[in-house]
């Protein structure tokens, strides 16, 4: 029995250590989820030690436990209490929800004010304290089935803040908060004039010590995202070696959520508070996160058009940028916006894609795309002959899980767009950034058909395409058949134009419809022929030509004939050599990244790929190492645990149900100089 007490009673007492330690280690970082103090905690213990509680106080606990805390009678609080008696048959977790509770009780006195920032040797101490406490109290613990449980439990020193205690923290007062919450999400700013130079000792039951955060946070502190400098890896290094100068910049793709969409789907957001889905708090947040970044091009999707030319464009035409905006089709308030810093770049051209097109069942949807050639902008004495003009490509396709086949034909559509701006007269391609919202997860067949460069999908289930649901148990699902897109979108599967094709055999042409029209009111048609079976009643009479039908007239040559390209049985390819900026893997968490929340459940939809250099093929998946254009650094996504601590998305800090993904690329600059 005493082996079974103290089983009961380490593992809560180590957890607690871990916890606790971890918890100071990121409570400078983490603002919006505050550890509690140690003081406070040990504070809760020594009001407590040495109380017991009644039968009555036991028995209200266990109707909370059984029937939820939440549904527990406001007059019928359960007082604070650090230490309980519990039977080792119901365990240590009973004990461990009552100071749970306790702390949250605590939190939400008028007294207590959560401190957000305490330094790390308070931390140790307090857990050193805390871990001869814990040894204390299992040398002591008796032989009877009843036993004393570990002070806390391992989640309890995580404590959720009200705005009112957010406000505290930062030095700000609550009423300013609900007046402008948008502005304040990003400045958790202290002023200096109302710290105070010496804090005076409070009794736990009067107030807990106020510690200010005396610098502003940024948004990355808050969301715990860092930048991963990649510029150390081989390949550049190797670059850097040659004494190759590099022409960098930032890219930055970002799914900032139309409102309409918003009003449109309020059940997706039932876990935000209504305020900070207003799109007066949220354009503050998100316009301070793209200039915080600054990035030198800019992908946005979910763009809505009268919020892009009433607001966005004329802020972002103050930072710098020229903007491009494609609205989709139909009767669709939003759409994808490319803009880039004029003083990097100079546009070439620029392409926007319509994914609808009228008759075809696989591209009938309102989705949209923007192509454009940029030429960055180099210092002078350099010519621009000196540096590779890049592509930048964004969009945003289709979202429905069950329609993979409408997906795939967008980006086939969006790739042949690519090819052919990206092309050059010899063949080759210029490097490209693709970027934007696939709604498809990675290794999925759309994702692997984009970095691969070849899928075959005759005979794949349509939801199978994009990976986000599994339907495979439905008696009935849509197959992918060949050929995918008809040929009269003058698509190849290569993705490439029949216009840009060198067809195999040059006599060979396919005319237009236009061309091909003009021979049904020919003589030829009401003649019978020669070989055809002699049928009475049938084939035995010419027929009258109809008044109806115009007078023979000269026959016009079709002045464009395209060349015939046949079409592959069930496989699609493109040759631009894409990969992508993120591994979709955080290896120091073992968790998958994500980049949106859609019901609390979180995925990766959105990414930035860039052109590289193939090396080889190892179980049909495409290696690359980088070419012309090298990728420097790039901005950390966060794992699904994390973004449910901070409430999902959208949260007070991220006002979008996306997270920012954002590269930083360097392309290779000759020694060529202006003559």
């Amino acid at each position: 029995m005493i082996g079974t007490v103290l089983c009961y009673v380490l593992l809560p007492a180590a957890r607690l250590l871990r916890a606790l330690q971890d918890g100071f280690f990121t409570c400078r970082k983490n603002v919006l989820l505050a550890k509690s103090p140690s003081t406070q905690i040990e504070g809760v213990f020594a009001a407590s030690r040495g109380r017991s509680v009644s039968e009555e106080q036991e028995a209200l606990l266990q109707q909370c436990l059984e029937e939820g805390a939440g549904n527990l009678p406001a007059s019928e609080s359960v007082p604070a209490v650090g230490k309980v008696s519990v039977t080792v048959t119901s365990g240590w977790l009973e004990g461990s929800e009552l100071l749970m509770t306790s702390l949250r009780e605590l939190n939400s006195s008028p007294e207590a004010t959560p401190c957000a920032d305490q330094q790390l040797s308070e931390a140790a101490l307090a857990s050193s304290e805390l871990q001869d406490h814990a040894v204390a109290e299992q040398a002591r613990l008796p032989a009877e089935e009843t036993v004393t449980v570990a002070d806390s439990a391992p989640w309890a020193a995580v404590v959720p803040q009200t705005d009112q205690q957010i406000a505290g923290c930062a030095g700000i007062n609550a009423e300013v908060l609900n007046d402008d919450p948008a502005v304040l999400a990003w400045s958790l700013a202290c002023d200096a004039e109302t710290v105070p130079a010496e804090l005076p000792a409070h009794p736990i039951q009067d107030a807990v010590p106020f510690c200010p955060v005396l610098t502003e946070v940024p948004y990355h502190e808050i969301l715990w995202r860092d930048w991963e400098d990649l510029s150390v890896r081989p390949c550049v290094l190797e670059q850097v070696s040659k004494n190759t100068p590099l022409f960098e910049f930032r890219v930055m793709s970002y799914n900032i959520l139309a409102q309409d969409l918003v009003e449109q789907g309020l059940d997706l957001y039932v876990h935000c508070h209504p305020d900070i889905l207003n799109w007066n708090y949220r354009l503050p947040n998100l316009l301070q996160e793209i200039q915080h970044w600054n990035p030198d091009v800019l992908c946005l999707q979910e763009v809505q058009e009268n919020h892009y030319w009433e607001q966005l464009e004329p802020t972002f035409k103050e930072m710098g940028f020229a903007c491009f905006y494609k609205r989709r089709t139909g009767t669709k308030t939003d759409g994808c916006a490319v803009c880039y810093k004029h003083s990097r770049f100079q546009l070439i051209s620029l392409s926007p894609v319509e994914y609808f097109r009228p008759g075809l069942d696989i591209l009938n949807r309102d989705n949209v795309g923007l192509v454009l050639l940029l030429q960055p902008v180099l210092p002078e004495g350099l010519d621009l002959k000196a540096i590779s003009p890049l592509c930048v490509a964004n969009t945003h396709v289709l979202f429905n899980p069950r329609r993979g086949d409408i997906k795939l034909a967008q980006v086939a559509l969006l790739l042949a767009e690519i090819d052919k701006i990206a092309r050059t007269t010899e063949g080759s391609y210029y490097p490209v950034i693709l970027c934007g919202d696939l709604n498809s997860v990675p290794d999925s067949p759309l994702y692997k058909f984009i970095r691969n460069g070849e899928l075959s999908y005759h005979g794949m289930p349509a939801w199978k395409v994009s990976g986000q649901e599994d339907f495979s148990q439905q008696l009935y699902s849509r197959k992918l058949l060949a050929p995918l897109w008809p040929s009269s979108l003058g698509v190849t599967d290569n993705c490439q134009y029949v216009t840009q094709c060198q067809p195999k055999k040059l006599g060979r042409r396919e005319y237009s419809r236009d061309f091909l029209l003009q021979f049904r009111f020919c003589d030829v048609a009401c003649e019978r022929p020669a070989h055809l079976v002699l049928l009475e009643g049938v084939t035995d009479v010419k027929p009258d030509r109809p008044a109806h039908w115009p007078k023979p007239a000269a026959m016009v040559k079709d002045p464009d004939p395209q060349p015939f390209i046949p079409r592959c049985s069930g496989v699609i390819q493109h040759g631009l050599n894409l990969t992508s900026v993120y591994s979709h893997f955080l290896p120091q968490r073992g968790r998958p990244e994500v980049t949106t929340m859609p019901m609390g459940l979180g995925a990766t939809v959105d990414y930035i790929f860039y052109s590289a250099e193939p090396v080889e093929n190892r179980a049909g998946r495409r290696l690359y190492k980088d070419g012309a254009l090298k990728l420097l650094g790039r901005l950390s996504l966060l794992s699904e645990d994390v973004l449910l601590m901070a409430n999902g998305l959208p949260n007070p800090f991220c006002s979008s149900d996306h997270l920012c993904l954002l590269a930083s690329f360097g392309l290779e600059i000759s020694s060529l100089r202006e003559s």
